[in-house]
């Protein structure tokens, strides 16, 4: 099932409504949609949402989709800011496109490459998914820094993060790209890893910089 923007931006704001005040339902004006807007019929029609008395209540069968109309939001958002390094009102405007690309277990990819973050930017709580419970349960980290790797380690080179464009090409030298194999060697006074037939040092500010998928 694949709901219109306006239809999910809905049932975000009717989740978040239950999540800070513990109320089922709100008016167009909170939600910021006129309840002229064709996304209403498309929620009603699924037996999402009720509106009565110029409110729109939701049901027990939307909350479901609504939490993981939230959860993907708030992915989106700490995507911006942890990995795409994008902060303010840009990174909400953002975030607020991006997450409705976030279908299709697009939101298990990015929250494993997140390492199943708990709460947002804004330090609200994600909804976890079943992607996070089985990470749990399996003790797996998903994508951490080099830095956590202990020597004799390997892992997948998942993506570099800096904003240092003379450390991003210094690591490219070296062959830190995304899909690389990487092994650590050693973590003590410096860290030091091959990549294929090759070993180079680096502090650990720089080691930290690295994201790896072990």
């Amino acid at each position: 099932m694949k709901l219109s923007e306006k239809a999910e931006e809905i049932l975000e704001a009717l989740w978040i409504a239950v999540e800070e005040k513990g109320q089922s339902s709100a008016d167009a004006e909170r939600i910021g949609i006129p309840f002229e807007d064709p996304a209403y019929g498309e929620l009603k029609a699924l037996a999402f949402i009720e509106v009565t008395d110029g409110r729109v209540h939701l049901r027990t069968e939307g909350k479901e989709e609504g939490e993981r109309t939230v959860r993907r939001h708030r992915l989106a958002e700490r995507l911006m800011m942890d990995v795409l390094n994008i902060r303010g009102e840009g990174a909400e405007d953002k975030a607020c496109q991006f997450e409705h690309l976030l279908h299709e277990e697009v939101d298990a990819k990015v929250c494993t490459m997140l390492n199943h973050p708990t709460t947002c930017p804004h330090g609200k709580a994600i909804p976890p998914g079943e992607c996070c419970l089985a990470a749990r349960e399996s003790g797996d980290l998903g994508i951490v820094p080099l830095t956590e790797l202990k020597p004799g380690q390997e892992g997948e080179i998942a993506y570099i993060q800096t904003e240092d464009s003379k450390k991003m090409q210094k690591l490219m030298a070296m062959g830190v790209l995304p899909g690389n194999r990487i092994n650590l060697v050693q973590a003590f006074p410096s860290y030091i890893f091959r990549i294929g037939f090759s070993e180079f040092a680096i502090d650990t500010a720089m080691a930290r910089e690295i994201h790896v998928r072990k």
